[in-house]
């Protein structure tokens, strides 16, 4: 039986289309401190297909070849949030900010245990910084998000 490479031990992959990837590449490194661990690149430089390594998770990426695919920049929203589960989201959201990303949500403590912020990178995709604070069960974080949305009473 043929196993599937580590670097896909996640059954979900995120693969973002960035026009010049190589670029995004360049930028994912100084701001998130992204690994690229391989690069196919066709002969005008574009990026058919690269594989980035952040926090231990690996990130598909390339330069949009046809209609299927596109970009935020060009779609004028995001469609995707791209979650990074870290120790130290201020930490990373300040990195991130210095290499150019726009914060979106400065760090917040959530109902489901986290502590998140996020930003926009200059390429139009949100990434969500979180440092896990506390492990909450499925029916406590139903019950703490009704009630943060208005639907309940959160010492109940």
């Amino acid at each position: 039986m043929t196993l599937r490479p580590s670097r896909y031990l996640n059954a979900v992959v995120p693969h973002i289309y960035v026009r010049d990837a190589a670029g995004a590449v360049a930028f994912y490194t100084r701001a998130f401190g992204a690994e690229e661990l391989l690069r196919i690149a066709a002969p005008d430089g574009r990026i058919i297909h690269s594989e980035l390594v952040i926090c231990d998770a690996t990130v598909m990426l390339g330069d949009p070849t046809s209609q299927l695919y596109g970009e935020p920049r060009q779609l004028g929203a995001c469609t995707a949030g791209l979650h990074l589960m870290v120790d130290d989201n201020a930490g990373i959201l300040a990195r991130a900010v210095a290499a150019g990303c726009e914060q979106v949500q400065p760090p917040t403590d959530m109902f489901y245990g986290a502590n998140s912020a996020s930003v926009r990178d200059p390429f139009g995709h949100v990434w969500v910084l979180l440092t896990w604070k506390e492990d909450v069960s499925p029916a406590e974080m139903e019950r703490r998000g009704k009630a943060a949305l208005g639907g309940g009473n959160p010492g109940a």
